[in-house]
C-alpha cells in the first residue's frame, strides 16, 4: 500500500484506473474475436523478450553468426528453448495479425471513425512481414542465405526502382556479410522503433474510439446492448489466453524444434526446392505460375504490380467502402474478403505440395 500511495503522489494512476473501469466491451456472438488483438500484442512482447535474450549471445558476421547460434543452442542453458520460442512466436505473431485483420474486415471495423485504426493495423502487418524477412537471414545457414537471395531478386523486378532497391537491401550487388549486417541493423533497431511507435498509435486509437460492433448490431437501441467490463473482466480473460499461448509456444518449441541447418556457403550451388516462409508462399507461387511475358510486360513485373495495387486497395478500403455506397458495396466486399482468404490458403498449400 505504501508503494501505491507513493505512486499516487507522483503519477495520476487513479484516473487511468477509473478510465479502465469505465471502459466496456460489447458482448455479442463475435466477442471472442476481440481477443485476437491482445494475443497479437502478447506475441510481440514474447518476440521482444526472447529477442533481447538472443542478442546477449548472437554475433552478426559471416564468420560469427552461425557459430554464435550453434554455441547458443548447444552450450547455453535453455538457449535452444529461447531460440525456438522466438521462431515459433514470430510465426504465430504474423498468423494472428492476419486473423485479426480479417475479423476486423468482415465486422466492418474500418468504418468511420476507425479509418486510421485500420490503416495503422495494415502498416503493422507490413512491418511484421518485414520483421520475418529481415530476421530470416540472421542464422546465416544455407536455407536462409539462398532464400534471401531469391527474395531480394524478386524485389529487383519492381519497375523503375527495382535495381536500386536490391542494392539497398543487399548493400551491394550480391548477398554478402554486408547484407547480413544491414539486415541485422534493420531487424533489431529500425523495425522495433517503427513498430513500437505505430503500435502506440494503434492502441491509442483503439482505446479512444472503443471496440466496434458489426453494422447489424448498431441498429439495436443502446439500452438493449450487453457489455462486459474491460477491467477486470476482459483483462483477466486476456491474461488467461496469454498464459495459454505461452504454453503452446513452449510446447511447439520442445516438440517441433527449429533446425539450425548447415552454415551458408556462397560458393556452393543453391539447393533444389528453395521456398520462402509460409506467409510469403502465396505470392511466391503466383509469381512462379505467371508466364514469362504477358502482353508487353514481364510476368514477374505484372505480378508485383498486381500485389502492390491490391495492397494499396486493402489499405484504402475505408475510403472505398463509403456510407453512401455501402448498400451496393457490402456484398462485393464480403466476396472479395472470402476470395482473398481462399486464394492465399490454396496457393500456400499448393506451393508446399509442389
Amino acid at each position: 500500500m505504501k508503494l501505491l500511495d507513493w505512486l499516487r503522489e507522483r503519477v495520476d494512476i487513479d484516473s487511468a484506473i477509473a478510465f479502465a473501469r469505465k471502459k466496456k466491451v460489447p458482448l455479442f456472438y463475435g466477442t471472442v474475436w476481440y481477443y485476437l488483438g491482445g494475443v497479437s500484442l502478447f506475441l510481440f512482447a514474447v518476440q521482444v523478450v526472447t529477442g533481447i535474450l538472443l542478442l546477449l549471445y548472437y554475433q552478426p558476421g559471416e564468420a560469427t553468426s552461425y557459430e554464435s547460434l550453434k554455441m547458443l543452442v548447444s552450450k547455453v542453458e535453455f538457449g535452444w528453448l529461447i531460440r525456438d520460442m522466438h521462431s515459433w512466436s514470430a510465426n504465430l505473431f504474423i498468423f494472428f495479425i492476419f486473423l485479426h485483420m480479417f475479423t476486423v474486415f468482415f465486422a466492418r471495423g474500418y468504418r468511420k471513425p476507425r479509418e486510421l485504426t485500420w490503416m495503422s493495423g495494415f502498416l503493422l502487418l507490413a512491418l511484421a512481414l518485414t520483421f520475418g524477412f529481415s530476421g530470416y537471414l540472421l542464422p546465416w545457414n544455407t536455407l536462409s542465405y539462398f532464400a534471401t537471395q531469391v527474395g531480394t531478386d524478386v524485389t529487383g523486378a519492381v519497375p523503375v526502382v527495382g535495381h536500386a532497391l536490391v542494392k539497398l537491401l543487399r548493400a551491394g550487388d550480391e548477398v554478402t556479410s554486408a547484407t547480413l549486417t544491414r539486415f541485422y541493423g534493420i531487424h533489431v533497431a529500425v523495425l522495433p522503433a517503427l513498430f513500437s511507435l505505430l503500435l502506440g498509435l494503434h492502441l491509442l486509437l483503439v482505446q479512444v474510439q472503443g471496440m466496434s460492433v458489426p453494422p447489424s448490431l448498431e441498429k439495436e437501441p443502446p439500452e438493449k446492448r450487453r457489455y462486459m467490463k474491460f477491467f477486470p473482466n476482459f483483462i483477466l480473460r486476456d491474461v488467461m489466453l496469454w498464459l495459454l499461448m505461452l504454453n503452446i509456444i513452449a510446447l511447439l518449441a520442445v516438440v517441433f524444434p527449429w533446425e539450425l541447418g548447415q552454415k551458408a556457403d556462397p560458393l556452393a550451388p543453391a539447393p533444389a526446392g528453395i521456398k520462402p516462409e509460409w506467409y510469403f508462399m502465396f505470392m511466391f507461387k503466383t509469381l512462379k505460375l505467371l508466364p514469362s511475358h504477358v502482353w508487353f510486360l514481364e510476368g514477374e513485373v505484372l505480378g508485383i504490380l498486381a500485389f502492390g495495387l491490391g495492397g494499396l486497395a486493402w489499405f484504402f478500403l475505408p475510403l472505398l467502402d463509403r456510407p453512401a455506397a455501402r448498400g451496393q458495396v457490402s456484398r462485393v466486399v464480403n466476396a472479395l474478403g472470402i476470395t482473398v482468404i481462399v486464394y492465399m490458403v490454396v496457393m500456400t498449400v499448393w506451393g508446399y505440395l509442389s
